[in-house]
């Protein structure tokens, strides 16, 4: 089996409260050297036999990301499938 990974992530302009968040509460922990946090979404798909990268964007691009305010990028993922 081969393994697709589709990162989903809001485009830069859009704001990501989630993240903001995230960044806010990091001095609470004593880390101080983070200057933004932007939070996203992986997705694996996997495929029986070679990885179809076309039909993954496809999936991506009618399914799994909103293209109004996200963005995706479709890799293989170099991990064994069990």
């Amino acid at each position: 089996m081969a393994r697709v990974v589709v990162d989903v992530m809001l485009k830069p302009e859009i704001l990501d409260p989630q993240g903001q968040a995230v960044a806010n509460a990091l001095p609470r922990l004593g880390v101080t050297s983070v200057s933004s946090v932007r939070i996203g979404r992986r997705i694996e798909i996997e495929f029986d036999g070679e990885p179809d990268l076309e039909t993954a964007r496809e999936i991506a691009d009618k399914l799994l990301a909103n293209p109004v305010i996200e963005d995706f990028v479709v890799t293989t993922s170099d991990a064994e499938v069990a």
